[in-house]
């Protein structure tokens, strides 16, 4: 039997509607801003429980940890909480935002784990989630071209171009 690749392994996944997901842990569809059939952001501001002192989860921060050398990391560590609270009979949902930025940033990685232990859908996720990443950079486009273009008008403001580094002003 030959060993499949992390996305040959993805592939095979069959998975459930995000709304299905999301039902199961008490969030209304219309409380979804959805991105496709199996990924959405929740809208906060749409949900009724929350004043409810009742109906308030309790919150469960994973932050700043250092990836054992097999690569397990924050999200690892909270898919598995998640999994663990769900197998105890909780209700239990993660919110990760743009997990993946090791591969952004040419360090090894990628949030979505490997092997038969993986968060799916896989190549989504280690390519720009639900595009927030890719705003920062359009955003940081932006602003390079706002300076280069004012300074190659004339520099009116007078920016010392030498305290420029990389899109970054020095003041």
């Amino acid at each position: 039997m030959a060993n499949l690749s992390d996305i040959e392994i993805a592939s095979q996944v069959e998975m459930d509607p995000i709304q299905d997901i999301a039902a199961s842990v008490g969030i209304p569809e219309e409380d979804l801003s959805m991105y496709g059939k199996y990924k959405a952001k929740i809208d906060i501001n749409n949900m009724k429980d929350l004043d409810d002192a009742s109906q308030r989860g309790k919150l469960i921060l994973v932050t700043a940890i250092t990836p054992t050398p097999a690569g397990e990391g924050k999200t690892t560590v909270s898919v598995g909480l998640v999994d663990a609270l769900s197998n105890i009979g909780k209700k239990a949902a993660i919110a990760v935002r743009e997990p993946s930025l090791g591969p952004v940033f040419g360090i090894k990685g990628g949030a979505a784990g490997g092997g038969h232990s993986q968060v799916v859908p896989m190549e989504d996720i280690n390519l720009h989630f639900t595009g927030d990443f890719h705003a920062i950079g359009a955003a940081n486009n932006l602003l390079a071209a706002l300076l280069d273009n004012h300074i190659h008008q004339g520099n009116a403001l007078n920016i010392d171009t030498r305290k420029i580094l990389g899109n970054v002003l020095l003041i």
